[in-house]
């Protein structure tokens, strides 16, 4: 059977919502009830019987990840708002989320970083992403404008471009950008936090070749 789905045999559609939820680990709104079956009480001698199917309104590590992050954020008193989006994404929004998100999404990322270590007993192997109306979009694409601004200033002057320290995440936006790049090559040097990308030119040979790539 689906460990998604239960078949509860109950007497109301309320003691179906608290069994999965206690099951669960959830709260009973996050739950949805279905009734396959109804057994009529006989004159009043006998209780209604309902045979129910019982799923979560969302994916179980989701729903899991998203009460972790409301009690962290109930603790900061944080004035945020958690909604489950796609692409195991939770998205953080309200009058705080420039708070929560940091310089260069550090504090988001954290979080992140956090909820998984949490969340892991429980559904090991199902990374959530946090987001803030939009801002890892965002910053993939400011990411990206800088990669090929350095780029062109590292092929131009012929000298290593050092960007800033980044997250795994965000360096891996930057080799990609760049992977197909004729004039660069870029390498991720340090250690965490501050990890960084050098975009390296690539020079050419006495015959008008390139000299082999580097490992990045």
């Amino acid at each position: 059977m689906n460990d998604d789905i239960l078949i509860l045999d109950v007497a109301s559609v309320e003691e179906a919502k608290k069994s999965a939820a206690a099951t669960w680990d959830l709260d009973p709104a996050d739950v949805a009830v279905k009734v396959i079956e109804e057994e009529k009480s006989f004159f009043g001698l006998l209780g209604r019987k309902l045979r129910v199917e019982v799923r979560p309104l969302a994916p179980l590590h989701l729903l899991r990840g998203r009460n972790i992050i409301d009690s962290l954020l109930g603790m900061m008193e944080m004035h945020i708002t958690s909604e489950i989006a796609e692409d195991n994404r939770i998205n953080l929004s309200g009058p705080d989320a420039g708070i929560i998100i940091g310089k260069y999404g550090e504090t988001l990322k954290s979080m992140e970083y956090l909820l998984n270590l949490v969340a892991r007993g429980v559904d090991e192997g199902r990374r959530i992403v946090l987001d803030s109306d939009g801002y890892r979009e965002r910053r993939e694409l400011s990411l990206q404008r800088l990669a090929l601004a350095a780029a062109r200033k590292c092929a131009r002057k012929g000298r290593p471009a050092h960007l800033e320290p980044m997250t795994s995440w965000e360096r891996r936006i930057v080799h990609l950008t760049l992977k197909d790049s004729p004039d660069v090559e870029t390498r991720s040097v340090g250690e965490s936090p501050s990890r960084k990308v050098v975009i390296y030119p690539l020079r050419r040979s006495a015959y008008g070749g390139k000299t082999p790539r580097k490992g990045s």
